[in-house]
């Protein structure tokens, strides 16, 4: 079969049939990704003539991940069960109410600030990881804590563990090509001063895009688990406050230190800036929101995961003591990721598993690298820093064990998936096509032709979908992308750029990120209802940034970016019109009233 766009229905098939099974007919991910991965191993096998050597190395490689993943699972379980453990949770609680009780404020500090600093930190769907269990801590529907999560791994994603996505996912694609050298070469830089360039293009469109999201976040969040998505809207002098406390420093970062730390530092500057001058009152909201009362949740809001959030008997402590796992956490993310000596040898200890039955497929693990041990050693931290007596921590370790089961038949059989169509190359089949997520890109590229930046975020996002990596995104595309774009005439820094971005929105939908962070708040079985909600942002980030990267290469005119731009720019002013004129919900008091009581009126 020759014909590119049966091809690429074909490549299509595996992705769409999850989809549909996820968000269509509301499929529990445990049972969509057997269906959707049955479905890559015929695709695999009758059209693009993949043998079953290498249809079994493929899959093999994705249980090898997999186990990966399920490692940062348990880390993050053990932590938050930890903390509920020693009491801690009930202390971090009653300190977040002094800054604020107002659910808001709360979902833009932890998951905005401080998940941006976490991505900056480790990447590889942390956050989301650290994120949802506070959250839940907190007092959030577990579906809610894990849509907080999710939509934040977006803008700081592209700069996620020290700028991997840049570094290794651009830099490694990039690499060896004689157009792109010659193309180094004309703008008289180096491989590392490309990619700082390339990065601060990145951290440009990121910022532009990315300053609503604190602002969608919590529209979304009073929206869905509120019934009146203006009560976000009323507190928008606060979210692009936060936004720009972090995108700011970020964008600065990007331009003087280059790619490694814009979300790290960006995150952290932010989240000191946003504490300091929430606890002065600035810009906080008049009225404090909250959700209904716990009785009058829906009944998919929630999961089997209870985080009991009251102090231990006897127990009192104080805010930085309860605070310190997180603060172990985060500096031993940072030594790890950043300091040379210790990054090498925490990474240089593997587990290989090479050339799987003779295919050239290979796959290793870092044990003592992967967030997962980083959360451990957290965890024994704690049991001395916060004096847990040994049937305490015995029961953290059980419960954490427990929960881990329902998130691995999912990802068991979603990696596998995921390598079977990046291993569908020319090298690992008999019908000399590129892999099938090429192939889709080529599909999309012989349709668009000069508009092909306005698509460029797309196959970005389409990337990490499928693959569960702005890095892999990255790496997968952006010689395609550089192409392509030279091909039109069009800047192929911008273009580049513009995929690592759409890569990064594609992390708020990914199937493995979102089963990774349910899992961590016992929500399973529900992934199909939160991709309905973050598939909102990462449409409007993958439209911004294709139509802003068209207009940066052709200019504001009578073309098909400036028509993206003002019918995007015109549905959010019809949207924020019509939001404003939205009654307050009766779950908003005002400051310094009675709390929403169990018999107030919940829409």
């Amino acid at each position: 079969m020759d014909n590119l766009a049966l091809l690429s229905l074909a490549a299509l098939a595996p992705i769409v049939v999850v989809a549909v099974l996820l968000v269509g007919l509301r499929w529990p991910a445990k049972y969509a990704m057997p269906v959707g991965f049955a479905v890559a191993v015929l695709v695999g096998a009758l059209v693009w003539g993949m043998d079953a050597a290498t249809l079994a190395a493929a899959s093999i490689e994705g249980l090898i991940i997999a186990v990966g993943l399920l490692y940062i699972i348990f880390g993050a379980l053990l932590l938050l069960q930890t903390l509920t453990a020693s009491g801690a949770l009930g202390t971090i609680r009653a300190g977040f109410t002094t800054v604020s009780a107002d659910r808001r404020v709360q979902a833009i500090i932890i998951g905005w600030l401080f998940g941006s600093f976490i991505e900056g930190a480790s990447g590889f769907g942390t956050p989301a990881a650290v994120v949802a269990p506070l959250l839940l801590a907190l007092g959030f529907p577990a579906m809610a804590a894990v849509m907080v999560g999710l939509v934040i791994q977006s803008t700081p994603v592209s700069f996620g563990a020290a700028g991997t996505p840049v570094l290794t996912g651009l830099g490694q694609g990039l690499a060896g090509d004689q157009a792109v050298a010659a193309r180094v070469s004309a703008l008289g830089l180096d491989m590392p001063g490309y990619l700082q360039v390339l990065g601060l293009d990145v951290a440009i469109l990121h910022a532009v895009v990315g300053t609503l999201i604190p602002l969608f976040l919590v529209c979304m969040l009073t929206g869905f688990f509120g019934g009146r998505f203006g009560d976000g809207l009323r507190v928008w002098p606060f979210a692009i406050y936060a936004a720009f406390a972090m995108t700011v420093p970020y964008v600065i970062v990007a331009a003087v230190l280059g790619p490694e730390f814009p979300s790290l530092l960006g995150g952290l500057i932010g989240l000191a800036l946003v504490m300091f001058t929430s606890s002065r009152g600035f810009l906080m909201p008049k009225q404090t929101w909250d959700f209904p009362p716990r009785e009058r949740w829906a009944d998919r809001w929630t999961g089997t995961l209870e985080a009991d959030t009251s102090e231990v008997a006897g127990k009192r402590m104080s805010i930085w003591l309860a605070w310190s796992p997180y603060v172990v956490v985060a500096l031993l993310l940072v030594l790890t990721r950043t300091v040379t000596p210790v990054k090498d040898f925490l990474s240089g200890i593997t587990i290989d598993v090479d050339d799987i039955f003779g295919t050239g497929i290979s796959e290793s693990l870092q044990p003592f690298y992967l967030p997962g041990f980083i959360f451990v050693v957290a965890c024994l931290a704690t049991y001395g820093l916060h004096r847990m007596g040994g049937r305490a921590i015995a029961g953290a370790w059980k419960v954490s064990a427990a929960q881990l089961a329902g998130a691995a038949v999912a990802l068991l059989f979603a990696l596998p998936l995921v390598r079977i169509l990046i291993n569908s190359g020319a090298e690992y089949n008999s019908t000399g096509l590129s892999s099938m997520p090429i192939t889709l890109a080529e599909g999309a590229s012989a349709l668009a032709g000069t508009s092909w930046p306005v698509l460029a975020p797309w196959i970005g996002a389409l990337g990490a979908f499928v693959a569960g990596s702005n890095t892999v995104s990255n790496l997968t595309f952006s010689l395609f992308q550089f192409a392509t774009a030279e091909n039109i005439g069009a800047s192929p820094e911008t273009v580049v750029a513009t995929q690592a971005v759409g890569g990064a929105a594609g992390n708020m939908v990914t199937v493995h990120n979102v089963v990774a962070a349910s899992a961590t708040v016992g929500l399973l079985g529900r992934e199909g209802d939160l991709i309905r909600k973050t598939i909102i942002p990462t449409t409007y980030y993958c439209l911004a940034a294709g139509g802003l990267s068209f207009v940066l290469i052709n200019g504001v005119g009578l073309n098909v970016g400036t028509a993206v731009l003002v019918a995007l720019v015109a549905v959010l002013v019809l949207l924020v019109v019509r939001l404003a004129r939205q009654p307050a919900s009766e779950r908003l008091t005002s400051a310094g009233a009675r709390p929403a009581t169990d018999e107030d009126h919940v829409p």
